[in-house]
């Protein structure tokens, strides 16, 4: 029986398994449940720069657990403005609740209205994971 991930219904995803949650001009962005599984024991987050431009899928830091390094990419261009200082001392939030304590990073949005279709919608991102089960 494949296992169940959390897939919250408010949230954007990537196929490379990145959330987005957009409020107003800002969005949140964290790795998703199915990452942090596939990962285990992360050990160690490496941010991004604050203030850092930044376009969609591109790599702006990494998570490392005791399996591998994977690199995080932004599901969304604009500028980084705030990071989750709390994942220095505290990289197994990311474990714990990938889609609260666990989040990454806030980008000001720049290109939301074209960007935003090459997202996948929680269904979509379900119908996604099954693929990956196979």
């Amino acid at each position: 029986m494949p296992e169940e991930y959390v897939v919250p219904e408010n949230l954007y995803y990537t196929k490379e398994h990145e959330w987005l949650k957009i409020e107003d001009d800002t969005a949140t962005m964290g790795i998703t449940d199915y990452a942090q599984k596939s990962l285990h024991e992360i050990v160690f987050v490496d941010l991004p720069e604050i203030k850092k431009k930044v376009r969609q899928m591109e790599p702006i830091g990494t998570v490392e657990s005791v399996k591998a390094v994977s690199e995080i990419y932004t599901p969304i261009s604009g500028e980084i403005i705030e990071v989750n200082k709390e994942l220095n001392e505290k990289p197994e939030l990311v474990n714990q609740d990938p889609y609260g304590k666990g989040w990454i990073a806030k980008i000001r949005l720049e290109n939301l209205d074209n960007e935003i279709k090459n997202l996948l919608t929680p269904q979509q991102y379900r119908e996604y994971l099954k693929t990956l089960e196979q």
